[in-house]
């Protein structure tokens, strides 16, 4: 904690030296260009608002080209204070052009801070919560489903049994199981059947079958 609080402090009273520097370089040039009393210190409250201005429009602003537009004639500002009194030149013997900057530098700066604080800037733009957040996994969050039922294979189509071939049965022996038959009836009262008839005829059962169809 004391060592953060050291850095802190470091940085903080060399930022007010070096601001301090500063601030008397641009009085020193504005005194020395005709700007006298309270205005030769109003000139670097000037530039160095001019500054604040541009790079809090850098910092809070996707549309940098005015900030860093405004930030480049303030630092150049300042920078050529600083190096101006370095013994470049002679304060005593300012040039004109000189003056005419300092002359000029209010109407710049009252431009540039308008431009910077009143000009629709857009905000940049904050990361959304879809991407802050991981997409969940849709297997995770998914029950198991049941397995699907087993397809059982349809049954098999039973063959149509065949028919029976046809029994060809001649003509003479139906004559004669039609005798027999009546004959039968004759005696019994009933109707002969299959059995009987195959017994009386002595033949197989499919020829006795297809001779009771015929009587």
């Amino acid at each position: 904690m004391r060592a953060l609080l050291a850095r802190v402090d470091a940085v903080l009273v060399q930022a007010v030296i070096a601001a301090a520097l500063s601030f008397a370089h641009l009085h020193d040039i504005a005194s020395a260009a005709g700007q006298d009393g309270w205005k030769a210190w109003a000139y670097p409250v000037s530039v160095d608002l001019l500054l604040v201005a541009a790079w809090r429009r850098l910092r809070t602003s996707d549309e940098k080209a005015a900030g860093w537009c405004w930030f480049v004639i303030a630092l150049g500002a300042s920078l050529g204070a600083n190096v101006a009194t370095a013994g470049l030149l002679d304060l005593d013997d300012v040039p004109a052009w000189l003056r005419i900057l300092v002359a000029g530098w209010p109407a710049v700066a009252f431009l540039g801070g308008t431009l910077l604080a009143h000009s629709a800037a857009i905000p940049a733009e904050a990361p959304t919560a879809d991407e802050d957040q991981e997409e969940p996994s849709a297997i995770e969050d998914q029950e198991d489903a049941p397995a699907p039922a087993p397809v059982l294979p349809a049954p098999p189509t039973p063959e149509p049994t065949p028919a029976p071939p046809a029994v060809s049965v001649p003509a003479a022996l139906v004559e004669h199981a039609r005798k027999v038959a009546t004959e039968h009836h004759t005696r019994t009262g009933t109707a002969i059947d299959t059995p009987t008839l195959r017994a009386r005829l002595g033949v197989s059962l499919p020829i006795a079958d297809a001779i009771a169809a015929q009587l």
